[in-house]
């Protein structure tokens, strides 16, 4: 079971830092990440039902998590994009890509790993299981637009 909850992670976390990435720049520009956070953890402490001391423990640690998984993409992230503009790649180039981004994979998995470690300390089994499904269900809302993304389109 941790396995599919594992895989299903690494594979949002990819999906969502490339999707990220695609937008075009004036989009990303306009992206708050700090409005971004905070409904991802209002979402996730109401999906999880959280207590509020929970959430003081839980909640910090979480955004930790999430900002060292980010750090860990960036050099793949940057890697990619010299490579998406070099019309000239070679072979070489295109594996330091896929080499990089197979260990920016191991790096997170292993964070993610240390982190739920310490999620066990504060949550109980059901709660931490809730957390993954949370983190799933948002992404998947994310991915779709939800209903600010979708009325900031309609303005458009």
């Amino acid at each position: 079971m941790n396995k599919i909850f594992f895989i299903t992670f690494l594979a949002c976390s990819v999906v969502f830092s490339f999707s990220a990435h695609a937008q075009s720049g004036k989009q990303h520009r306009n992206f708050d990440r700090e409005a971004f956070f905070a409904k991802k953890n209002a979402f996730i402490t109401a999906e999880m039902g959280l207590t509020p001391e929970e959430a003081a423990s839980f909640i910090p640690l979480c955004n930790e998590l999430q900002e060292k998984m980010f750090e860990a993409g960036r050099e793949c992230r940057k890697l990619s994009k010299d490579l998406k503009h070099n019309e000239n790649a070679t072979d070489a180039d295109y594996l330091k890509v896929i080499d990089e981004c197979v260990s920016v994979n191991m790096r997170q998995a292993q964070l993610e790993k240390e982190y739920y470690e310490k999620f066990k300390k504060i949550l109980s089994p059901k709660k931490l299981y809730r957390y993954k499904r949370a983190e799933g269900k948002f992404a998947r809302e994310f991915m779709r637009g939800g209903d600010d993304r979708k009325e900031e389109n309609r303005k458009k």
